[in-house]
């Protein structure tokens, strides 16, 4: 039985009347049950109205909507951020947002208790994707992919405390490329390297530096227990440095550190990364870190960050949003999925654009920059009544044509308001159509900016847009 609604209301509101209208002979008392039930019934249905006066509309904590200006700036970033993706040869790839439980697990180390987890759904007990990597390392495993070049933009979600200044969110979005397969060492990892020197060039971020470690060299040199003492020290001192091959070169020297094998071995890789890397003509951006370290546990070589060296210009001081891009290599992570263990080679990076687009939204609102958030090019505008069939025709030829264009929702709209309208939205031209014009077969075509007006031949206006528009 439905639960009771507005007709079931109705229908005790008729059967008290009815029984007010009823013979004397009707009981009083049942009179007064009735009465007193359907007083329930109605303050039911009122209650519910009168507790939501205290309800507060938000959005969860570390999530934001998106106005219409900001998905403007928004889609320029990512556009261009693809656009490089494209150009280095990437495919795009999608996976589900969210993955069984068992394959997030253990991936992350420590940030394994920050994942999202839902409620069992069908037998299954799933998990929030944490990131785009390891549902990547996943598709290749399970595909039995060996080599792929794949870019992946998609949201992710973090159960950690948000931090909106610093655009720190439990819901964002990341743009990821990598590189998977056995190839020579280091030519993907220097691609990696001047992709990322592509997009924050391109952006326009201000200046930035790469910083680049080797982890298996940090954790012989710097983790490992049992160094002496005096090894223990030269190493203290290279951990405070930072530079380019020189600083290799340096410790290439030092016999008390060229002795270990493995980190020899990580600083040959190194020397021909920044090799590679003067060949790409990014040398100068890159910067050798052994205090760098990556907080995500299925990292195994070279790992990498992109900071600002300055807050740009004109924002607020304390406006601070750490890396701006990181990555590096992770050549055991497809195996852990694989049954037999094969491992899948992989390097990839990722840009930060919530702190980008952070960034950027605050250098706007410290300008005053006024942005469009429709890409309309024409306006169709009538200064007469009843031409909205003659205005809807027009449009309609405007739309067919591949032209982007608006009009106002309304039988006879003022010529005014309709040209306030363009220069509120910047819509570049005009189309106006009248009794004048529909006389003379012409239409006349209107510059926003300049508040020229020129006739045109109707069947030469689509011709005379395009040209325009392909002039501005």
């Amino acid at each position: 039985m439905p639960p009771f609604g507005f007709l079931h209301m109705r229908a005790w509101a008729s059967l008290f009347g009815q029984l007010l209208r009823s013979p004397r002979a009707v009981c009083i008392r049942e009179v007064h049950f009735h009465s007193q039930f359907a007083e329930a019934v109605l303050t039911s249905h009122l209650k519910p109205q009168q507790e939501k006066t205290n309800f507060i509309i938000k959005t969860p904590k570390g999530t934001r909507d998106l106005s219409p200006q900001q998905m403007v700036v928004r889609e320029k970033i990512l556009d261009m951020v693809v656009g490089c993706f494209k150009r280095h040869g990437a495919k795009r790839l999608d996976t589900p947002a969210f993955e069984l439980k068992e394959m997030l697990t253990e991936k992350y180390g420590e940030d394994s208790g920050l994942i999202y987890d839902l409620k069992d759904q069908g037998g299954e007990l799933l998990s929030l994707r944490y990131d785009l990597t390891v549902p990547f390392a996943r598709y290749l495993a399970m595909n039995k992919v060996k080599k792929m070049k794949r870019y992946h933009v998609g949201k992710v979600w973090r159960r950690e405390s948000p931090t909106i200044v610093q655009g720190r969110y439990r819901e964002f979005c990341q743009c990821d490329f990598d590189i998977a397969g056995q190839f020579d060492p280091m030519i993907p990892d220097a691609e990696c390297l001047k992709i990322m020197c592509e997009i924050l060039s391109g952006l326009q971020l201000g200046d930035f530096i790469i910083k680049i470690s080797w982890k298996d060299v940090r954790h012989e040199m710097v983790a490992k227990k049992g160094l002496a003492p005096e090894v223990a020290d030269r190493i203290g001192d290279y951990v405070q440095c930072h530079g380019g091959i020189s600083l290799i070169e340096q410790m290439f020297q030092d016999p008390r550190l060229s002795q270990n094998k493995q980190a020899l071995d990580g600083l040959g890789d190194l020397k021909l990364l920044f090799e590679y890397l003067t060949l790409f003509g990014i040398a100068e951006k890159i910067s050798f870190d052994l205090s760098l370290a990556r907080g995500l546990d299925y990292y195994t070589g070279v790992i990498y960050e992109a900071v600002l060296l300055q807050t740009p210009a004109q924002t607020q001081e304390s406006f601070n949003v750490g890396s701006v891009a990181a990555g590096g290599r992770y050549d055991k992570l497809v195996g852990m999925f694989d049954p037999k263990g094969h491992k899948v080679p992989c390097v990839g990076l990722s840009i930060g654009v919530e702190r980008i687009f952070s960034i950027v939204e605050q250098r706007m609102k410290t300008f005053g920059q006024k942005i469009r958030t429709t890409e309309t090019q024409v306006f169709v505008a009538t200064p007469q009544k009843n031409f909205l069939h003659e205005r809807l025709k027009l449009i309609a030829e405007l739309w067919d044509a591949g032209i982007k264009a608006e009009l106002l929702y309304k039988n006879n709209p003022k010529l005014l308001t309709q040209l306030h309208y363009c220069e509120d939205m910047g819509i570049p031209l005009v189309v106006i159509i009248g009794e004048q014009e529909m006389k003379e077969g012409i239409i006349k075509l209107r510059s926003v900016a300049s508040r020229e007006e020129v006739a045109i031949k109707r069947e030469n206006l689509v011709a005379e847009i395009q040209k325009r528009l392909s002039e501005s």
